[in-house]
């Protein structure tokens, strides 16, 4: 009787994460269309500029009737012009750098703070948890908007901005605003997956080892929260867009001077019913990415569960 051996090929968990992704043909385009945002955030400004010889906030002569009526799109204008007379094809380029720079800035900022929050909560317990964790529970409880906005009218309407001049109006205190009111997502995120983790046996093993609180923390624990963090990363960043748009729609974003979709968005409300380009454009870009980030999502959670059929 002949055996005859079978090859087994092992794949590693990167490996199969990508076999996995690949298969999920909305998140590949998701993740293509975020791509071609970030180039379009880094160059499109200044590319578009150069294309049609307008700057971002130059008053393009003959774009407004004898009303003040900004004509449509065109030859001239693509996307059409603004209330104010201004190409809004350029800034709706230049608009994707700060839309996307806040949301990824302080997206960046909330996972950093709410993974150390979580973090210490899950792993000590007691007291901490009790006392961050209801912490976390009042910023989840409070109208986010409402707080928001009188924060940034605040720091706004003073030239010396908040926190002893550390917060300046503009984008600075729209960041510190968006980070307050994001971190307490992912803390409590962390917090569950590590009360599961710091009874595993590995870090049983490392503290019957003699290592540290902050080895087990940093070497053990963290290394698993990688997937997920970078899962809800992904579907925190549109969020955190669509608040910086509320707020710019608001007009307690950045400065007129610096677009950005919202912002734009809040000039066109005075128009929108003759000049429907002004909300088109920039609202399509705003859509488009908001959807790109949750396909996006959606997949890598997807590719990170083992358990999900394919």
């Amino acid at each position: 009787m002949t055996h005859q051996a079978i090859a087994v090929t092992r794949k590693s968990p990167s490996r199969l994460f990508w076999e996995r992704f690949r298969q999920d043909r909305a998140a590949v385009g998701g993740l293509v269309v975020i791509l071609f945002l970030i180039l379009v955030a880094a160059f499109g400004g200044p590319l578009a500029s150069a294309v049609t010889g307008h700057s971002v906030n130059e008053i393009v002569p003959n774009s407004q009737d004898e009303f003040g009526v900004p004509f449509g799109p065109s030859s001239h204008l693509w996307f059409g012009a603004d209330a104010e007379g201004r190409d809004l094809f350029v800034r709706t380029m230049y608009g994707a750098r700060i839309s996307l720079f806040v949301g990824v800035v302080a997206s960046g900022f909330a996972v950093i703070l709410g993974l150390i929050v979580g973090l210490t909560a899950g792993f000590f317990g007691g007291w901490i948890d009790t006392t961050l964790s209801r912490f976390a529970d009042v910023l989840l409880a409070v109208p986010q908007i409402l707080i928001a906005i009188g924060i940034v009218a605040a720091c706004s309407t003073t030239k010396n901005g908040c926190v002893g001049g550390l917060l300046q109006p503009g984008l600075p205190v729209v960041i510190a605003v968006i980070t307050l009111f994001s971190w307490s997502y992912i803390a409590r995120i962390v917090r569950g997956y590590t009360l599961s983790l710091r009874e595993k046996e590995f870090v049983e093993s490392a503290r019957a080892a003699g290592a540290s609180n902050f080895r087990i923390l940093w070497q053990e624990i963290f290394p698993n929260l990688v997937g997920p963090l970078i899962v809800y990363t992904t579907l925190l960043i549109p969020s955190n867009i669509l608040f910086e748009a509320a707020l710019s729609y608001l007009g307690l974003g950045v400065p007129s001077t610096e677009p950005s979709w919202g912002s734009i968005l809040n000039d066109a409300s005075q128009l929108y019913d003759v000049a429907w380009w002004l909300m088109l454009f920039p609202g399509a870009f705003l859509i488009i990415t908001t959807l790109a980030f949750n396909l996006l999502g959606d997949g890598l959670r997807d590719a990170f569960d083992v358990r999900t059929e394919r």
